[in-house]
């Protein structure tokens, strides 16, 4: 689908060249070594044209000769970009994301109208939050709905009026623009900050091409970003670099206020980043308390604590003895078996002499490089590197639970108290047994027999492997948990996940001197603190709050570790707000393991409530015209006469954006060994083609009097009057309630 893209866009920008701007010949669009290179990059509209006899300038009409023809899959010509302001908020770990845009239609004649694409790149762990458009008469806004609404529940399952065209490039088809008109576009995303070794680093896409940038137009372009961090500790916060020239607006404690504003010839021509640190000291942490706001569903009071270690220290980390589990079954053949094996070999080259480690590949069977924990020598490493090549055949069907059984068994005899035992789970496919392994990996790490439980880290690859349980077996084994979405991203993804897992400088973490009446805990299980991730426990709470809280642990060097964290009210940071994605995450893998309907309605609340969509939930984009519907013809209306009117009018008033959640895993492809799914959206079809293929093969079977009309859009006058006749001929006897019932497609 992204090739499909770039060709449009490329196709767009050779059609713009028929518009005339009053100074001569248009500009030859720029050539593009590849088609990656008309990928946005920064949030972008384009009108989607499938007549290009519509291509002109809507100011300045002039002679085109006729094109015989439409364009089929549209072409995507990028509108012009008139001004744009970014405000970024900064708190704790995670980036809030608001993008306000003016675009212009200025490629479609003013008489004509022509949809607008909008795309959406958004940062490290980008999760849409929302969309406002504003057309002057008529505007927009997303929503979210329960999927559980019977109201809206066939909409919802097929819904495709947005899609991702990778994993963080999210795309949605807006109706109805006219040629010349102006219109902003208010997008709002979160996305994670990265830490690494006590400096926080952000990557927000900015980067507009030289082809939005006004043709003929003088007025001055300003160019606008407002930053905010909240770090959270009352520490100075100290910015290291930054792609813009930014101007400190305000400096507190533990506070920093940026902006940059300027008048420019172009657009941003490079992605907004920033890195920064908040201490030069020790370990730094804090706790966090807020009362829930007004009409929060959970009374409860919601607190965040927080640790991680500052720049300049140099601390001791923990020995390892690893075991890589990896999934060699048949639908990692190619490019997704490639990827984890470099980044496997690459992982045990960063092991030191006095780490152990194993290697066990599993299909239906599971073959282990040693029956023992191998010293990470270099001629062990140089052996295992010529195993794995021998061995990493893509072949055979997914069995998860026995080499985990078998990677639990190496550490049973286990007595090093100062090393760390990681277990490392790469796969791309589902299990009808996750349940049970998820309840055999808690009894075996309530009563294992080593001095440390092993941690297991786990990798998903695609959207075909069931990411709730990944999380949940990450979340029991106090380990970390990642996914790989596209595949050119797994090799990064695996090394990092190692880096963080194998860089732990405290385990055993505890918590003491609440004393609070209840607490629930997000995530359950405390994980370790790293080099390369901070550590952040939430909760929620019944009971007085103390002072302060002990966090108590074990070093590297076997000492103990123990500190008193302050614990303040905070006023400035809405900790719902950056806390509510990864408490419904885990409350999703709870309802997923419980198979809790409590659970799930809990999730679909605090997605609604937070704006934020989940596996309970759609996003829809809601149009707030008060204009007036065209009527329809007198015997459609007849043959419909059974519908509610209700439910038509909603229809009509709600595009449901799809690709959102990422499910619970597709068994059916795991068995049939069909390669990882991404997040990409397949080709879309052309309503006549949709309409032959979908509707009429099925026609015998279903008789589909609403497909038959949708087809009839592109037939003659006299055949759409002979067919409107015989579609309400059929009403009369229930036929076309029936097609609302079997029809699983588009036409609804």
């Amino acid at each position: 689908m992204a090739n499909q893209f770039s060709s449009s866009v490329d196709f767009g920008l050779r059609l713009s060249r028929r518009i005339y701007y009053g100074q001569g010949p248009a500009p030859a669009p720029a050539m593009s070594r590849s088609p990656e290179e008309y990928l946005p990059t920064a949030p972008m509209c384009y009108a989607v044209i499938s007549d290009p006899d519509t291509v002109d300038n809507p100011d300045i009409r002039s002679y085109q000769p006729y094109v015989h023809g439409k364009c089929d899959p549209p072409a995507l010509i990028p509108l012009q970009l008139l001004g744009v302001t970014m405000e970024v908020d900064c708190s704790l770990d995670t980036a809030f994301v608001t993008v306000n845009a003016r675009w212009r239609v200025h490629c479609v004649l003013g008489s004509s109208t022509c949809d607008c694409r909008l795309a959406i790149p958004m940062g490290e762990q980008g999760s849409l939050l929302g969309v406002e458009v504003d057309n002057f008469g008529r505007s927009y806004h997303t929503e979210l709905i329960s999927r559980n609404d019977e109201n809206d529940k066939e909409k919802v399952a097929k819904a495709k009026d947005g899609y991702f065209l990778k994993s963080q490039i999210y795309i949605i088809d807006i109706p109805q623009f006219s040629g010349g008109s102006i219109f902003s576009i208010k997008i709002k995303w979160s996305q994670e900050i990265l830490f690494n070794e006590g400096q926080f680093s952000l990557n927000i896409p900015f980067s507009f091409p030289s082809y939005v940038n006004p043709i003929g137009i003088k007025s001055p372009k300003k160019e606008r970003i407002l930053l905010k961090v909240n770090s959270g500790a009352a520490r100075e916060v100290s910015c290291n670099t930054s792609s813009h020239p930014l101007k400190v607006l305000m400096r507190q404690a533990g506070k920093l206020s940026l902006s940059y504003e300027a008048e420019v010839q172009a657009w941003s021509s490079i992605d907004f980043s920033l890195s920064y640190i908040v201490s030069l000291t020790d370990i730094v942490g804090g706790v966090l308390l807020q009362s829930p706001f007004l009409r929060d569903f959970d009374e409860r009071e919601i607190f965040c604590l927080y640790l991680y270690l500052g720049k300049s220290q140099d601390r001791k980390v923990f020995r390892k003895n690893v075991v890589f589990i990896v999934d060699i079954s048949g639908s990692m053949k190619g490019s997704p078996l490639e990827s984890t094996k470099n980044a496997l070999i690459a992982s045990l080259s960063h092991l030191d002499a006095q780490d152990t480690f194993n290697i066990i590949a599993f299909n239906g069977e599971f073959y282990s490089f040693s029956g023992l924990m191998e010293p990470a020598t270099v001629e062990k490493l140089l052996s295992a590197t010529k195993w794995v090549e021998a061995t990493f055949i893509a072949n055979g069907g997914t069995n998860i639970l026995n080499p985990l059984t078998q990677a639990m068994k190496l550490f049973q005899n286990s007595t090093a108290s100062d090393s760390i035992p990681l277990i490392f789970l790469v796969t791309d496919g589902t299990v009808e047994n996750e349940r049970q392994i998820c309840n055999f990996v808690k009894s075996c790490l309530t009563n294992g027999q080593p001095v440390r439980t092993p941690r297991i880290c786990t990798l998903g690859i695609g959207l075909h492997c069931n990411h709730y349980f990944l999380q949940m077996l990450a979340q029991i084994g106090r380990g970390h948990y990642d996914a790989a979405f596209d595949l050119d991203s797994i090799s990064f993804r695996m090394q990092r996940l190692f880096r963080t897992a194998s860089s732990v400088i405290v385990s055993d973490i505890t918590l003491g001197g609440l004393g609070l009446d209840s607490v629930e805990l997000f995530p359950p299980y405390i994980p370790d603190l790293s080099l390369e991730s901070p550590l952040m426990i939430s909760g929620r709470c019944n009971g007085t709050f103390p002072e302060s809280v002990k966090v108590t642990g074990t070093l590297a060097d076997m000492t103990k570790f123990e500190v008193d964290l302050e614990v303040q009210r905070e006023k400035d940071i809405q900790l719902t707000n950056i806390l509510a994605k990864r408490h419904m995450d885990l409350v999703t893998s709870q309802a997923w393991l419980l198979e809790s309907a409590e659970l799930v309605e809990k999730v679909s609340k605090m997605s609604i409530q937070h704006k934020i969509p989940s596996e309970y939930t759609c996003m829809v984009l809601v149009e707030n015209s008060d204009g007036k519907k065209a009527p329809e013809p007198m015997l459609i209306k007849r043959a419909y006469s059974k519908l509610s009117r209700q439910r038509l009018e909603r229809n009509t008033q709600k595009l449901f954006l799809g690709g959102m959640s990422l499910g619970f895993g597709d068994l059916k492809a795991t068995v049939n060994n069909v390669p990882p799914a991404i997040k990409e959206a397949k080709p879309s079809e052309g309503l006549l083609e949709k309409a032959t293929s979908t509707c009429c093969g099925r026609f015998a079977d279903n008789c589909c009097g609403m497909c038959l009309l949708q087809t009839c859009r592109f037939a003659n006058d006299q055949c759409t009057i002979v067919c409107t006749q015989l579609c309400a001929a059929l009403a009369c006897f229930e036929l076309i309630n029936c097609c609302i019932e079997l029809c699983d497609c588009d036409c609804l």
